[in-house]
């Protein structure tokens, strides 16, 4: 089970991090700062990330390969879009990064397919970076500007995690999948039990997955709050890279015979079952028995949560000769030409049309609110990383998150069904198992490499009327007398605090009108009340445990932080939140004792003084807080290193390194 030991030892997160640090101690709890190799910048967070290049006046990138994605906002339901879209092209082609362009793919499999290499570290402005932990590589989920700095050359900064080594036995039964295997660690674990840490598998049951089967274990990895997943190199990941053409790319990394662990655990496969994850989080994990009978209205395949041959291959075989009810809609998400390319080569789209399901455009899609949002009320099964309140679209939303197979099954009966269930039902022996077209197919035509430096340094951003400068931000005063403008509760994830969606999302590269959408399904009037305080006092914000889990979007951090928010008071932080509340000058504190919570209200007058003295070098991590509304005093810390006091005090990490 979940068992403490000595230091990690002879690990392969301790290989990748020891061959990359460039300063701190392999400790838990200090900073280290690594170097990076490759980043990844996806068309939701990318727009901050180039305006953050123009920021730090870079003339060309420094990494081994940058690649800039488009798959988040490819619906294009007016201008806004298509504006990014020329302005990240115009940013990719001036800095030196690789473009894919839209509807090509989502980014963790196309960079997985084309750029990911054993031993590298990849920087990635989206929380699903971790997803390449797959190939053996050390990939993590950043805020942009930490992206937009290793682009420069500058190290990745953060905390040294605890390695959480999970160990696998057995095989999985039939109708059980790579998506059932991180959905049992959300049911044991919940959304916080990964922070602060790397989940590293090993043991004989990796025999048993695919490197593609790895991607989706990996990449929900995010939904614990882990720092990162990964992988050892293997015979699995060296069979992927030879059927991308890249063999030569494989090295071979796995654990010493001997390694130990911070943290033990195991999964014995063979023991598992379908599971699902109810409305809203993805740790409400229950067996799929559980829940069957709900009726569904929707069922969605794709995403970078399982985005690969065999995860729409199965449920094309499955539906193949029957028909999808005329009450659901059945939607698949390829998420890559690629795998659309090999599904048509042997006949698995014929088979999911003739069934009834909908075809769209390879990306993300549905699975940030681009589309595809269910009707009110109704259940809607995807095979999604994330069911956060309102992420799919719709404000009252009823999504699940499930494996291909029970989706399918679930699809096919009307209401939600264990595969198993289904099979019986209609006397399939055994799941199917479609081959993949060999060679799998290889389409580099919508990749774009990067410009040769002389005729990059020629090339002229192209913004659109609706891409805005970064703000400037002022250094932080050195105290702070405001109203608690929004007292939140546990688990509030970046959708909550800066909205996906196609109403929002095209507005990311505007921070003055995407700050209307600020906190609106917690307090439709946030924006309102901040903006009244913002020039005189501004203010704070109260909140629970785990305070910004989820996506990686900075827009979660700068957007408030134009509307004047100062500094976050909560019990605990998901990591990339908290980093990024940081690199834009708002002070994250931590209660000393979680009850004081309880004692503070909404609209509460807080002060806090002494700040830049508490924040100097050797200036000590606890502050006193008075509650001016109640007339009392409570005892808050911080957590930043020396580096972090410093962006803090300057208002952000641009100011700080302007200075």
């Amino acid at each position: 089970m979940n068992l403490p030991r000595a230091r990690a030892h002879g690990t392969v997160t301790q290989r990748l991090i020891s061959d990359h640090l460039l300063s701190g101690r392999m400790e838990p709890g200090e900073e280290i700062a690594l170097r990076v190799d490759q980043t990844l910048t996806q068309d939701a967070t990318g727009t901050l990330v180039m305006q953050e290049l123009e920021a730090l006046a870079l003339d060309r990138v420094r990494t081994e390969a940058s690649v800039q994605y488009v798959d988040h906002n490819i619906l294009q339901a007016d201008e806004r879009n298509a504006e990014d879209h020329l302005f990240l092209r115009s940013a990719a082609r001036r800095f030196g990064l690789w473009f894919s362009k839209p509807g090509n793919g989502v980014s963790h499999p196309t960079h997985m397919h084309h750029f990911g290499a054993p031993g590298k570290t990849l920087a990635g402005s989206d929380s699903h970076t971790c997803a390449a932990g797959s190939l053996g590589m050390l990939a993590i989920g950043t805020g942009g500007l930490e992206v937009a700095l290793a682009m420069a050359g500058r190290p990745l900064h953060l905390t040294m995690p605890k390695i959480w080594g999970i160990r696998l036995t057995g095989e999985p039964p039939p109708w059980v999948s790579a998506k059932d295997v991180i959905l049992e660690l959300l049911r044991r674990h919940g959304v916080q039990g990964g922070v602060h840490r790397v989940l590293e598998y090993h043991g004989p049951g990796l025999a048993s997955l695919t490197a593609m089967d790895r991607h989706v274990i990996a990449n929900m990895g995010a939904e614990l709050g882990a720092t990162t997943t990964v992988f050892p190199s293997d015979g699995a990941v060296r069979g992927f890279l030879d059927g991308v053409g890249r063999g030569d790319d494989f090295v071979e990394i796995t654990a010493d015979e001997d390694a130990s662990y911070d943290i033990d655990e195991e999964i014995d496969l063979s023991s598992l079952e379908p599971l699902i994850a109810r409305p809203t989080s993805p740790g409400n994990v229950v067996p799929v028995r559980e829940a069957a009978g709900e009726p569904i209205a929707q069922a969605v395949i794709g995403s970078s949560a399982n985005p690969g041959f065999r995860d729409f291959a199965v449920p094309a075989a499955m539906v193949a000769g029957r028909q999808v009810p005329a009450g659901v809609s059945f939607d698949i998400n390829p998420t890559s030409r690629e795998i659309l390319q090999d599904l048509t080569r042997c006949g698995a789209t014929f088979d999911l049309i003739a069934a009834g399901a909908r075809i769209h455009q390879s990306g993300c899609l549905g699975c940030i609110g681009m589309g595809q949002a269910p009707a009110t009320g109704s259940n809607s099964l995807r095979t999604f990383p994330r069911n956060f309140p309102g992420r799919s679209g719709t404000a009252d939303d009823a999504v699940w998150l499930c494996s291909p197979e029970t989706a399918t099954a679930s699809a096919l009966t009307g209401a939600i069904a264990d595969p198993r269930d289904w099979a019986e039902r209609v006397s399939a022996a055994a799941p199917p198992t479609p081959e993949a077209p060999e060679p799998p197919s290889n389409n580099d035509a919508m990749l774009e490499p990067p410009l040769p430096p002389d005729e990059a340094a020629r090339v002229q951003l192209v913004r659109g009327p609706n891409i805005s400068a970064l703000p400037e931000l002022d250094p932080l005063p050195d105290s702070i007398h405001g109203p608690v403008l929004l007292k939140a509760g546990d688990d509030v994830s970046t959708d909550e605090i800066s909205p996906a969606g196609a109403d929002a999302l095209p507005y990311r590269s505007n921070i003055p009108k995407l700050a209307g959408f600020t906190l609106i399904r917690l307090d439709p009037d946030y924006p309102r009340r901040a903006e009244a305080v913002r020039e005189d006092t501004g203010h704070l914000i109260v909140a629970g445990a785990n305070y910004g889990q989820g996506s990686s979007r900075e827009h979660a951090a700068i957007a408030p932080r134009y509307l004047g928010l100062r500094a976050v008071i909560a019990k605990s932080y998901a990591r990339i939140h908290w980093q990024n509340l940081v690199n834009f000058g708002v002070l994250p504190l931590e209660f000393d004792d979680p009850a004081d919570y309880d004692r503070i209200g909404p609209d509460d007058r807080l002060h806090v003084s002494g700040l830049r003295e508490a924040l100097a070098p050797g200036g000590e991590p606890t502050l006193r807080v008075r509650n001016a509304t109640r007339d009392e005093e409570y005892t808050v810390r911080h957590r930043l290193s020396p580096r972090q006091r410093e962006a803090v005090l300057a208002g952000g990490i641009i100011p700080a390194l302007a200075h």
